[in-house]
Order: structure tokens, then C-alpha cells, then sequence
């Protein structure tokens, strides 16, 4: 048995698989523990309870947010520091892998069906050419395959670059409050939060009652979608349309950047909330939308993820593939 896990800003998904098939996965707060050990201490209590015996597990493989460059980490919205030689010597695990969150969604795209992808645009796929691993959730994360090798990094501390007047004025507002402007202050949750937070500012004609409390919620990104999607209030229908405008653009990019004709996988927790808004057009708009390059974008296949179990199914095909190897 192998234990995998996604490991985020918000939320933990942690799994114990036999070979290819998923025994047992739990969802936890992360901000409910102090630290990455206590989480996992929890998580095999849980499964022993669950199995009714403690069951033999001979190693890890976790995906987490943040930059991975060897046996420790620092999780980037999380005071969490993960180091592995430290987990496999507490849990008693022959090895711990740890690599970017957005490297294992990577691992896992060819375990996905088709039932686990949306189609937005069929393009012209060439099998031999990279794919793009993109998702917004509490952060961004981006990875490129080719083959069996997965490249991944911290793409979400890009700089953001506007395209037109309002994304202009966005980055300008936001330049006023936090500085560099990053991709992840527009293409995330909190992005989703300040893009809101602008037009209340520049566009207050669209404000109604309870626009202003939104911000206040416990999950404005949450909130402001609801609002969007079930009230079609005018204000959070504005934001999630300048959002997806945004999202389409960074993800047209980073196809333009690798010529990926073997396809981008929008992947995340915000993509299948707002997948109708993404058929509606809007995303692939600004995807495409790259002037005497917009042949090379539109080529591109271009499927939104709505297998929530991505990461874990790419953390356990690693693990498999590391264990084949020893």
C-alpha cells in the first residue's frame, strides 16, 4: 500500500491505494492542523479505523503546493514545513517523494477517462507534442509534459500582463496595494476576490444590496460565484466574466510558450465550478486571441478537469513507477 496525497492552501487530499485502485481518501482543512505530520497522523489513524488493522504501507508520494527543489518544503500558503527523510523516519515509510502539486496533475492526466474531461476546443492534436497542465484554486499552478517528463515550477509568480484597457486598470489598481502585480493576485481564489473588490471601486452603478459584504464572507471566491452563476447579480457576473478573460489569456500563453498541440488541461477547483460560464466562450476568446499567432493557439486542444482526484491519481502513479525502479 502506497499513501498519496494533494496538498494545498486550503484543503488536503490524502489516499491510500493498492497498485492502481484507491482503498480509502479523506478530505481534510489544512489550516486545521499545525503541521503536515499531525495531518498525516490523523489520516492513518483514520484508515486504521477504517481497515479495522493497521495496514502495511511502504512509501509516499505527496504533491504539494509550493516550490520542490529536493527533501523539504515549505508549502507557499501554508506555515508548513514538509521534509521527508523526517515523515518516512516517523510513519516508518521506506521512501517519501515529494514534488509541485501541479508536476503530480501532470503524472496523472493519461490515468483520466473521459468522463474526467470537458472539451472546450478539439484543436489539432499531435501526440508528440507537449501538453500544459494549468489550474486556478487557492493559487495557480502550471506544468508542461513531453512523454514521460514533467516540468514544473512556480508559474504563478509570473508576472501578470494585461491585454486590454479594463486588465490595464486592474493591474494599475492592483500595483497600488501589493506592488509586482502576480499572476496569482488576478488567476485564483483571492484573485477572483480582487477582481471584485475593482469593479465594486471602478463600477459601483453594478453594485446592489449585499454587494459590499460579499468581500466578508468566509470564501468570497465561493460567494461571489454563487451570486454569478444562481442570482445573475450584475456585479459578480461582471468579475467572473473579467476573470475568465483573464484565465483564458495566461492559459493561451503557456500553450503559445511550448506549441502545445498534445493539449492543455485546465485543471484546479475553480474550473468546474464555472464550466458553464467557460463553454459559454469567453475563456477561449482570450485563449485564442493572440494575434498572427492565433492559428497556433487555436490547433491547441483545450479540456477542463473535472476529476477533482487528478493530483492523487498522478502521485500514485509515481509512486508505483519509483517502487518499479528500485
Amino acid at each position: 500500500m502506497i499513501l498519496v496525497g494533494d496538498i494545498g492552501g486550503t484543503k488536503t487530499l490524502l489516499a491510500a491505494y493498492n497498485g492502481a485502485t484507491c482503498a480509502f481518501r479523506q478530505r481534510y482543512g489544512s489550516h486545521d492542523f499545525a503541521t503536515f505530520a499531525e495531518l498525516l497522523a490523523r489520516f492513518l489513524a483514520d484508515l486504521t479505523e477504517a481497515a479495522g488493522k493497521s495496514p502495511r504501507v511502504e512509501g509516499a508520494c505527496f504533491g504539494i503546493a509550493g516550490p520542490v527543489l529536493g527533501d523539504r518544503v515549505k508549502v507557499t500558503h501554508l506555515p508548513w514545513d514538509i521534509d521527508a527523510k523526517a515523515l518516512a523516519a516517523r510513519f516508518g515509510l521506506l521512501r517519501v517523494h515529494l514534488l509541485n502539486d501541479f508536476a503530480v496533475a501532470a503524472y496523472g492526466i493519461d490515468s483520466l477517462s473521459g468522463d474526467d474531461l470537458v472539451t472546450l476546443q478539439a484543436g489539432e492534436p499531435l501526440a508528440d507534442r507537449p501538453r500544459v497542465v494549468i489550474g486556478a484554486g487557492t493559487g495557480l499552478g502550471v506544468a508542461y509534459c513531453l512523454g514521460d517528463s514533467v516540468l514544473s515550477g512556480e508559474g504563478g509568480h509570473m508576472s501578470f500582463a494585461p491585454v486590454n484597457a479594463q486588465q490595464a486598470a486592474l493591474w494599475q489598481w492592483l500595483h497600488a496595494r501589493v506592488g509586482r502585480v502576480e499572476v496569482e493576485h488576478v488567476v485564483c481564489g483571492a484573485g477572483q476576490a480582487h477582481i471584485y473588490e475593482f469593479l465594486l471601486e471602478q463600477q459601483p452603478q453594478l453594485a446592489g444590496p449585499g454587494s459590499r459584504e460579499v468581500l466578508d464572507a468566509d470564501d468570497p471566491a465561493r460567494a461571489i460565484t454563487e451570486r454569478a452563476l444562481e442570482q445573475h447579480d450584475p456585479l459578480a457576473e461582471a468579475a467572473v466574466n473579467l476573470f475568465i478573460d483573464c484565465y483564458g489569456a495566461l492559459a493561451g500563453d503557456h500553450a503559445l510558450a511550448v506549441l502545445a498541440r498534445g493539449g492543455v488541461y485546465v485543471a484546479g477547483g475553480i474550473a468546474p465550478k464555472l464550466l458553464s460560464r467557460l463553454r459559454d466562450g469567453g475563456f477561449l476568446a482570450a485563449f485564442n486571441d493572440k494575434g498572427s499567432f492565433a492559428a497556433a493557439t487555436r490547433a491547441c486542444p483545450v479540456h477542463v478537469v473535472v476529476n477533482a482526484d487528478l493530483p492523487l491519481l498522478g502521485a500514485a502513479f509515481y509512486a508505483r513507477k519509483a517502487q518499479a525502479s528500485t
